[in-house]
C-alpha cells in the first residue's frame, strides 16, 4: 500500500471513510494538479478528484469531478494506484486513475479548486503538495 498521509496516522472518532477518486492527467512532460481551496490541506495541491456520489461509477466520478475542478473533458482509464488519507476528521480511501484529456487542453479552476495548472513533471517536487503526493507518484512512475 502506498499513502500519500504519510506514516503517522492520527484516529479521529466519527470520521466515516469515504470513497474518493482521483484523475492522473499527464501531457507533454507535465501534470495536470489542483491547488485546493477547501480542508484538509486548503492551499495545497494535489491531484483533482473527489468523492464518488451515490449511483455513479468510479470512471463517472472521476470524469465529473475533473470537468469541475479543471473544466476539462477526459476519459477515465486504468487504475493507477490507491491510497488512504487519515486526517483528524477526515478518511478518505481515494482510488487514482490514468486519464485522457479529450477536446481542450486549457484548464480553469473550478469547484474545490482555486487554481489549476499543468505542472512540469520535474517541478512537482518544488512546490507546496498535499502530503505524500510526491511520494506517491514517484511510487507509480508519475515522476521519475
Amino acid at each position: 500500500m502506498s499513502a500519500r498521509a504519510g506514516d503517522e496516522i492520527d484516529r479521529e472518532p466519527g470520521a466515516t471513510p469515504v470513497v474518493a477518486v482521483g484523475g492522473l492527467a499527464v501531457l507533454d512532460g507535465a501534470v495536470l494538479l489542483v491547488r485546493r481551496g477547501k480542508p484538509p490541506e486548503a492551499g495545497r495541491w494535489t491531484v483533482p478528484g473527489g468523492r464518488v456520489e451515490a449511483g455513479e461509477t468510479l470512471a463517472q466520478a472521476v470524469e465529473r469531478e475533473l470537468l469541475e475542478e479543471t473544466g476539462l473533458d477526459v476519459r477515465c482509464g486504468e487504475l493507477r494506484g490507491w491510497v488512504e488519507r487519515i486526517l483528524p476528521g477526515y478518511h478518505y480511501v481515494i482510488l487514482d486513475f490514468d486519464v485522457t484529456v479529450v477536446g481542450g487542453r486549457t484548464p480553469v479552476a473550478g469547484g474545490d479548486a482555486v487554481s489549476v495548472s499543468w505542472v512540469p513533471l520535474g517541478e512537482v517536487g518544488s512546490i507546496d503538495t498535499v502530503q505524500g503526493l510526491v511520494q506517491f507518484l514517484r511510487e507509480h512512475e508519475v515522476l521519475g
